[in-house]
């Protein structure tokens, strides 16, 4: 029986027909988380709040199950935009989800103008604590119990982070510093900060006094008091939340030298809780994409994880 073949250009038209669906295929897979821009008025500031959000692949906000959550901030004089248009956070998120490293997330990437602290110029933190979260949780089919949220930031976020789980670690389960602008005693001098408004006085000059009460120095015996077991029915025991750092090795604003001095204080309150990731390269994106991924799959180690319950003790 005589079979005819098919001319060698109708062999690449199906060649070429296939590889376009498969193309299609696999970028409707990859786009099909969507990022939202979003405002909302905030009382505590007193005008609208913006914030991005990423939503999942079949993100389904009737489901009976509410998805982790993760607030990133970010760095002095961005927006909600930069972790989006800037840190790929979106191409990283699909990735991780899709390969099974990470659970289905919303990612809230929330506007400030400020440090993430009640500052001269706005009461960010405030804001953050008092109107933004109430409000991704009333929107959002997200959990509003500690071990389904997470925070991180990168520099001034990073700061802003750290102060947050350090203030509330009733509240997240988990916190990542990207390059954290958590200088102690007072910034470099070649840190924004010293002209941001969020620490410049009525006199315009840097607010010394402001920066030391705000920073995580003066938040670690508290936070050291809530999460170090005590042994006492009177005071229920709060376990540590487990911190992922990351700094660029030539980093101008020394960094490394913080975040090293960072990790040892809080190794002394939680010695099996706290991660250093060193990189090459500065205060940049590059350093912050390089550690996207690892600050992520550190970040869902907790968040999103069951709640072990303690068993009773037996008579």
């Amino acid at each position: 029986m005589f079979i005819p073949k098919l001319p060698l250009l109708s062999y690449r038209c199906n060649a070429l027909l296939t590889a376009f669906i498969g193309w299609l295929t696999f970028s409707g897979h990859s786009l099909a988380s969507e990022v939202e821009h979003h405002q909302f008025f905030s009382p505590t500031l007193g005008y609208d709040y913006p914030y991005s959000v990423y939503l999942p692949d079949h993100y389904d906000d009737q489901m009976t199950d509410a998805y982790p959550v993760v607030y990133m901030l970010h760095g002095s004089f961005g927006t909600d935009r930069d972790w989006v248009s800037r840190g790929n956070l979106q191409q990283v998120a699909d990735r991780l989800i899709r390969a099974g490293h990470i659970p289905p997330a919303v990612f809230v990437m929330p506007g400030s103008r400020s440090w993430w602290v009640d500052g001269h110029n706005e009461p960010a933190r405030s804001a953050f604590f008092n109107d933004l979260m109430p409000h991704i949780e009333a929107t959002y089919r997200v959990g509003q119990e500690r071990h389904l949220r997470g925070v991180a930031g990168l520099s001034a976020g990073g700061y802003g982070a750290l102060n947050f789980a350090l203030e509330r670690p009733e509240l997240f389960a988990a916190v990542a510093a990207l390059s954290p602008a958590s200088y102690a005693p007072l910034p470099p001098r070649n840190s924004s900060a010293w002209r941001h408004p969020a620490f410049r006085n009525d006199q315009g000059q840097f607010d010394r006094e402001l920066w030391k009460s705000l920073n995580y120095v003066e938040h670690l015996e508290e936070y050291r008091l809530r999460v170090t077991p005590r042994g006492t029915e009177e005071e229920g025991d709060l376990s540590p939340v487990p911190l992922y750092i990351s700094a660029g090795r030539s980093d101008v604003y020394d960094a490394e030298f913080h975040a090293r001095i960072l990790r040892q204080a809080m190794e002394r309150i939680q010695p099996n809780d706290v991660r250093l990731d060193l990189y090459p390269g500065g205060h940049t994106w590059q350093v912050w994409r390089a550690s996207l991924p690892a600050a992520l799959n550190f970040l869902f180690q907790y968040v999103g994880q069951p709640v072990v319950e303690a068993q009773a003790e037996e008579d």
